[in-house]
């Protein structure tokens, strides 16, 4: 334009002129047509978000925000798998109760409130009771009560169906949804079981078979059935397992992607010694289908020296950790996470390969952890949606 103006000018200004009547008051602004679309045409676009896309899509409009509220809609959208995370002051008596959550496939983090939940702090420390709750319906359960030595000392593990187990050293107790007590039934084990995981409708446990002074670890199974039955735990055991178990210090295990996999954590031994110390993490895989362990990743020389090399907390000989352990694993479904003391405010993320893959997996540090940037974080994976109603 010779007159200094641009294209864009005109363009403003006719759109200006195109939005007054011709009395000179301005024009409804027009419908966008995806609101003119009845309500089952707009549930089908919607069924192609994913849940996390769809409650970013409330924010957009009115109409928008009344279709994504509906529940029966959201629960039937596939859940978001998050790590829970707690730290060790979450304990505290807080105005606001939270927890937060991470994100791995948007690597974001995100806060969810629990003032619904009749407790003064995220993760109440009642001796004798526990809470289900789903942080997204806002609904909260109370379960049975139980003995203070149970729910201090035992792991809690969620199971099908919305059944609770814990895992103690001596008993298991399991809760059904619907029942007002818990069922008790012995482990039978020849040692407190260590780290166990639920996984195919399965539990699984490590348990030290070896002496005061040398530690020999095994894998013991029972399905959920055969609690408290004839057939009971079963050690699942090769004897071409020994050098390889071995070599682990204070190993522990977590599930492994696609629910038929699981994943063995611990400190790889520079030697055999007994207070030997370890070169790095070593993680092992196990093949449900197959029963064959495979290497599936080592954590690099330089995240491992970030720990403080040698003194790897759960992985450390007892006397080097000094009965306190350095560093916390979590996670599950393929994915572990690494908190210690000597790195505060981050985590290190492991990620498993594709079924079949051995490339050793995916190492990456987690930043920006909200809250306390002291001290050790613990987590646990969880599958955020709308269909789990305690």
């Amino acid at each position: 334009m010779l007159d200094g103006r641009t294209d864009l000018d005109d363009k403003e200004k006719e759109m200006n002129e195109e939005a007054l009547g011709p009395d000179g008051t301005p024009l409804p602004w027009p419908t966008s047509p995806i609101l003119l679309l009845p309500w089952d045409a707009l549930y089908n676009v919607f069924g192609r978000l994913t849940l996390r896309e769809a409650l970013a899509c409330r924010a957009v409009c009115r109409v928008f925000l009344d279709a994504l509220s509906s529940t029966p809609f959201l629960a039937s959208l596939p859940p978001l798998r998050l790590l829970a995370l707690r730290h060790p002051r979450a304990v505290e008596a807080s105005s606001s109760p939270s927890l937060y959550a991470f994100d791995p496939s948007l690597c974001r983090w995100l806060r969810l409130p629990l003032a619904f939940l009749p407790f003064r702090s995220s993760f109440p420390n009642h001796p004798k009771s526990l809470a289900v709750c789903n942080p997204l319906t806002g609904s909260h359960r109370l379960l049975p009560p139980l003995g203070s030595a149970w729910s201090r000392h035992g792991t809690v593990l969620a199971g099908p169906g919305g059944a609770v187990l814990v895992v103690t050293e001596l008993a298991a107790l399991s809760y059904a949804p619907g029942t007002d007590r818990w069922l008790k039934f012995p482990l039978s084990l020849p040692s407190k079981p260590r780290s166990p995981i639920l996984m195919s409708g399965a539990v699984f446990a490590l348990c030290d078979v070896g002496t005061p002074w040398r530690s020999q670890w095994k894998l013991f199974s029972c399905h959920l059935r055969d609690l408290g039955g004839t057939r009971g735990w079963a050690s699942l055991h090769r004897d071409e397992w020994r050098d390889m178990f071995n070599i682990l210090k204070r190993p522990r295990l977590l599930p492994g992607a696609g629910g038929r996999r699981i994943l063995m954590i611990g400190g790889l031994r520079s030697s055999f010694a007994v207070d030997g110390p370890c070169s790095t993490v070593m993680i092992l895989r196990l093949d449900l289908a197959t029963i064959e362990w495979v290497e599936a990743g080592r954590m690099p020389l330089e995240m491992y020296r970030c720990f403080g090399g040698g003194g790897f907390g759960p992985m450390a000989a007892p006397a080097a950790a000094g009965g306190n352990n350095k560093v916390k694993v979590f996670g599950g479904d393929g994915r572990i996470w690494f908190s210690g003391k000597r790195v505060g405010g981050k985590l290190i993320m492991w990620e498993e390969d594709d079924i079949g893959g051995r490339g050793g997996g995916l190492w990456s540090w987690v930043d920006g952890i909200p809250g306390y940037n002291e001290g050790m974080y613990r987590g646990f994976v969880f599958d955020a949606g709308f269909t789990a109603t305690p």
